[in-house]
């Protein structure tokens, strides 16, 4: 027997075929995680133990998508309804004794508060079925929840219901809690002897009645919970609810948001307090951003890191880089992947970075493409500038020493090395090493001939 008394079973077999896609549905995005990702993440908050991924159309790319996450997967050959997905589970479950959580990987919006007051409805009344219900203004399609007092006498499904039945606004949701073996032992004994020829969930309930076992139920208050996705409207629709939660919790956490309606955050971004998101802004992945930060308008950050008292102006675009304190970038700016700037920096508009570090308060504020490169502390670097780090086939890299000056339109030939406190003169091309305390100059000599346009307009 093991030691847990929770374990979890999410059903992830569908195809989704509404969602028009040759991604699995389970696999589309919901703020940044695969859907599926929601309801296991509950599963691991809840501590169960173990939990199994039911999974059947694109088993292999849901398997490989959602390996990190430490499941047990188990493979629904045919789709024989959700009871018969539950069966394809008991192999893993057979030495389990307990209650099983089983949840839909469709449906995202299931808060944990939700489901802890379920399990402990479950406990409290030593039920064998507890179902998770909300009510609807419209509950067309749903199965009904029949209650005789505070039981639940059946589910009706919306074909089979009465008119009277058909009045009823408390729905089942598909979310359950059901005791080990029982659920099992249940679902064998109901078969499939009916018109779709498939292992209902709901004859579970009914057997559970005959044998004078406690069936309970909980509304959620929140209808939206317990929202599947079977389309790309029904997608938009749960990505903005999620959004406006998602927001609220950094409202509350002491982040700035002008306007929440056009600010995208995914999930797991990290902000802090006294930080200020304008319109447009967009932040991805393992994104962390620190204390009294402004960000935007129209800023796209995905999986950096962002220390204090950074400004990063309208219309810039970072993917995975590090940002030190007290640094401006932008308007307009692009830091590529493997950008590390120390602190105090300035990155100023229309600047391009890729797998640079550059030191402590080094400036590059305009017009400049800066790759494959490593900037001591105090560089200056004048517009125009470009590392040529590409020779065609292979990148190379360039060097610059601590307070470097670098002027205007000057071209890096890598792989080259410039020295500390050296000076390269404007429109210069470096091709070889300058030494420190160096003037660097690769200029053609100006030539200057006096009087030499009045003469050709004299000839014309």
């Amino acid at each position: 027997m093991m030691e847990t008394q929770l374990a979890a079973v999410v059903l992830a077999a569908g195809q989704g075929t509404r969602l028009k896609s040759q991604r699995p549905k389970v696999l589309h995005p919901l703020a940044g995680r695969p859907l599926a990702a929601w309801p296991l993440d509950c599963a691991r908050q809840l501590g169960c133990a173990p939990t199994v991924l039911v999974t059947g159309h694109g088993a292999e790319q849901v398997e490989a998508a959602l390996a990190a996450t430490g499941v047990d997967f188990v493979r629904q050959p045919e789709q024989l309804g959700t009871g018969h997905a539950l069966l394809c589970a008991r192999p893993v479950l057979e030495d389990f004794r307990g209650t099983l959580l089983l949840l839909c990987g469709d449906v995202p919006l299931l808060r944990l508060e939700t489901l802890r007051r379920l399990l402990q409805l479950h406990r409290d009344r030593q039920a064998a079925v507890t179902v998770l219900t909300a009510e609807l203004d419209d509950p067309y399609g749903y199965g009904r929840i029949v209650r005789v007092g505070d039981q639940v006498e059946g589910i009706v499904e919306e074909k089979d219901a009465s008119a009277e039945q058909r009045r009823i606004r408390e729905i089942n949701t598909g979310i359950y809690l059901f005791e080990v073996p029982f659920v099992f032992e249940a679902l064998a004994g109901v078969g499939r002897d009916n018109a779709q020829g498939e292992y209902y969930l709901t004859d579970v309930v009914a057997a559970a009645r005959r044998a004078g076992h406690t069936v309970c139920a909980l509304a959620t208050g929140d209808a939206d919970e317990a929202m599947g996705i079977n389309d790309r409207v029904q997608l938009a629709a749960a990505e903005s609810i999620m959004r406006r939660r998602i927001n609220t919790m950094h409202l509350r956490n002491g982040v700035s948001i002008l306007d929440p309606e056009t600010t995208y955050i995914e999930a797991g971004v990290e902000i802090g307090a006294d930080t200020t998101l304008l319109p447009g802004t967009i932040l991805r992945g393992a994104t962390v951003i620190g204390r009294d930060c402004a960000i935007g308008p129209h800023v796209t950050i995905d999986a950096c890191r962002v220390a204090d008292r950074v400004n990063i102006k309208a219309g810039s675009v970072l993917a995975e880089s590090d940002i030190g304190p007290g640094t401006d970038i932008g308007p307009m700016a692009h830091l590529r992947p493997g950008t590390r700037l120390a602190g105090e920096n300035k990155i100023g508009n229309f600047v391009e970075t890729k797998k640079a570090e550059i030191g402590f308060g080094s400036k590059a504020s305009h017009l400049t493409y800066l790759g494959d490169c490593e900037l001591g502390s105090g560089v200056n670097i004048g517009c125009g500038t470009i590392t040529c780090n590409y020779d065609g086939v292979n990148k190379h890299r360039t060097v610059i020493e601590d307070d470097v000056f670098v002027g205007s339109d000057t071209q890096f030939v890598a792989p080259v090395r410039i020295g500390r406190n050296s000076l390269v003169g404007a429109g210069s091309t470096i091709t070889r090493d300058v030494p420190p305390d160096s003037l660097a100059l690769s200029r053609v000599e100006q030539k200057v001939i006096e009087g030499w346009v009045r003469r050709r307009k004299m000839k014309k």
